[in-house]
């Protein structure tokens, strides 16, 4: 049994007793497991439309994951990636204010930029903190997450509040449609390329660059790769800016295509979410696709599972984080099981 494929059947069995507990959880609290299940299945695959909703919750995030994915994969643990979602769809969406009235061919290429470019610079500052006075970037991303809603509150209530909005719920002005690169499926052809390239790009970085070798290595063993001559803090100061900018290119296609504006708190578990699919795919850019259509699907099922099984639909995140428990958790048990079965083969 090789590694790949010891790793897969790690988070597979991880899952599945975290899943389990849910169930036992549950059926305590006066909720049928049975039909949970059931609903969690029918909403994501069977109900009309359910693979497409899934999808649509799939798509931005794998394109954060893979920002994730790549910053840990080289030793720097960036769990901010839920501000700089925010701060991208902020300075996206303030670029649209300003560009507003240009053709759409110059708009959303330069919209798309200060997303990215947004994303990047909430990224930058942990890094630099790190890499310069070696500040734990777990507290400062964390706290970046914290700013970053605040912000949001703070521009979708003030600088870039709609004039015309009913006040039931902060946002930005709608965009023109010309801008827009989806309707409110989210799913459009411009999405799937955007999201395809980014997933071709970043494998091809990880597994077939010096830079993505290099820091899987530094990830490990951050002391070897400094004999060898290599500079450390240019790998984490690139995984940083990079993961951020994956972030705030996700946040920008959430204003561009199916939100159609920068809307106050949206999506607050999105960044979050994002850091559990890279670890269950063991930061795997091809793991990470698989996580991001499996928790697509679960974020699909939420809206199924109130009318089906009589749960709300907050009893996803339960689950999530029952999953994001087990799967980081270290037991000889499953380890010794797998390796048995190595072993054997």
């Amino acid at each position: 049994m090789n590694a790949s494929l010891t790793t897969v059947l790690r988070a597979l069995i991880f899952i599945i007793v975290a899943l389990m507990l849910c169930g036992i959880i549950f059926e305590f609290a006066g909720y049928s497991a049975p039909s949970m299940f059931a609903s969690i299945f029918n909403g994501a695959f069977l109900r009309p439309g359910g693979l497409m909703q899934g999808l649509r919750w799939a798509l931005p995030l794998f394109i954060t994951a893979c920002g994730v994915a790549l910053s840990f994969r080289c030793g720097f643990f960036n769990i901010g990636a839920q501000g700089q979602f925010y701060v991208g769809a902020i300075a996206a969406t303030f670029a649209a204010n300003l560009l507003d009235g240009a053709p759409a061919a110059v708009l959303l290429p330069l919209c798309f930029l200060a997303g990215m470019a947004g994303g990047a610079l909430w990224a930058l500052w942990p890094g630099i903190m790190r890499l310069r006075w070696g500040t734990d970037e777990v507290i400062t991303t964390l706290m970046g997450n914290f700013i970053a809603a605040l912000l949001l509150v703070y521009v979708t209530a003030g600088p870039l509040k709609d004039p015309s909005g009913s006040g039931q719920q902060a946002s930005s002005k709608p965009l023109n449609a010309a801008y827009r690169i989806s309707n409110s499926l989210g799913i459009s052809p411009t999405i799937l390329i955007i999201t395809a390239v980014v997933g071709v790009l970043m494998w091809l970085l990880i597994n077939r660059t010096a830079f993505g070798i290099v820091g899987g290595l530094a990830g490990r063993n951050p002391v070897m790769v400094r004999w060898q001559g290599a500079k450390v803090w240019r790998l984490g100061l690139a995984s940083f800016v990079i993961s951020g900018a994956l972030a705030g290119l996700a946040g920008t296609v959430e204003v561009f295509g199916p939100n159609g504006r920068l809307i106050g708190g949206f999506l607050p578990t999105h960044g979050f979410t994002a850091i559990l699919i890279a670890l269950v795919a063991n930061l795997s850019i091809i793991g990470t696709a698989v996580g991001a259509l499996f928790f697509g699907g679960l974020a699909s099922a939420a809206l199924y599972l109130p009318v089906m099984a009589g749960l709300p639909s907050a009893a996803i995140d339960i689950i999530n984080a029952a999953i994001a428990l087990f799967i980081t958790a270290k037991s000889r048990f499953v380890d010794r099981l797998l390796n048995f079965g190595r072993r054997s083969a």
